[in-house]
């Protein structure tokens, strides 16, 4: 265990010390520590374009994890059916999220584009009026990106449920039949609550996944159109290596840290006490 604890201690938590400690310098080019304290901070939320990243943050945190939770139970559900060909749709379902989320990005920029795409697809038809062209309008860009991360990431949510609903005991099941309840009640009110630890670690790895959004966006929209697709990650990163801001760029790494740990630590202490509480 020795070597995973220097692991630990000197390339995760020391990181994010030095990241800390630089995010209260005057950095720009390289590393200084000629220190200024929170003014960075206060920078940070002064600018516009980080506020309307953390803003397209929240939109597409939000919808991605609510749709790909409902769309990961639904179809967790309809695997527990004993369908024909379970292992084929377990497959098809889980292929996309081994995909980078750059080549997702890059399959979805395609398939969305309104000169050779579905738009043209669909008009090559004879349907001449059809319009289907979100990822060129800043309005609705930002649900382009939920479809092609739900898309990635649902199959995961389906494989964590579905072995939480393997695990419901057959009596439970048995007994409902007999109590004659009906089975979306079974699943709302008994199963749902059986699993919902499950729900949390998935909502956990949903989260992460918003929080570091980059290679989608950057594969995908590139942030825009204009700033319609920007989020914190490629704030940080442009700021990083594009335009010197060294400080800057990691006093917005901080507040990610913090949004990560502001979203999981309620759910790692519901996880214990449900589990706490299942045990007697």
């Amino acid at each position: 265990m020795l070597p995973a604890w220097i692991i630990v201690i000197g390339v995760f938590i020391g990181a994010m010390i030095w990241t800390f400690v630089i995010s209260m310098t005057n950095s720009r080019l390289i590393p200084i520590y000629k220190f200024n304290f929170f003014d960075q901070y206060v920078r940070l939320m002064n600018q516009d374009a980080w506020l309307v990243s953390v803003g397209n943050l929240v939109v597409f945190g939000v919808l991605f994890i609510l749709v790909c939770l409902v769309l990961g139970f639904l179809m967790a559900v309809m695997m527990d059916q004993k369908i024909r060909a379970e292992s084929l749709f377990r497959t098809i379902f889980l292929y996309p999220y081994a995909m980078s989320f750059v080549v997702t990005g890059l399959v979805w920029q395609w398939v969305l584009n309104p000169t050779f795409g579905i738009q043209a697809t669909v008009r090559g038809w004879g349907f001449d009026n059809f319009v289907f062209d979100w990822i060129v309008r800043p309005d609705r860009a930002i649900f382009v990106l939920v479809l092609a991360a739900v898309w990635q990431g649902s199959g995961l949510v389906m494989a964590i449920l579905l072995a939480g609903l393997r695990g419901v005991d057959e009596d439970l099941w048995k007994a409902t039949k007999v109590d004659g309840i009906a089975k979306w009640r079974v699943y709302t009110s008994i199963v749902l609550p059986i699993i919902a630890p499950m729900a949390a670690t998935a909502t956990v790895l949903l989260s992460v996944s918003v929080v570091k959004a980059y290679d989608l966006v950057v594969a995908l929209t590139g942030g825009g159109p204009g700033n319609a697709t920007e989020v914190p990650a490629k704030f940080v990163m442009e700021n990083l290596f594009e335009r010197q801001n060294v400080a800057l760029a990691n006093a917005g790494a901080i507040m990610m840290l913090a949004a990560v740990v502001v979203i999981a630590t309620p759910i790692y202490y519901a996880r214990r006490y449900m589990a706490r509480k299942a045990a007697g």
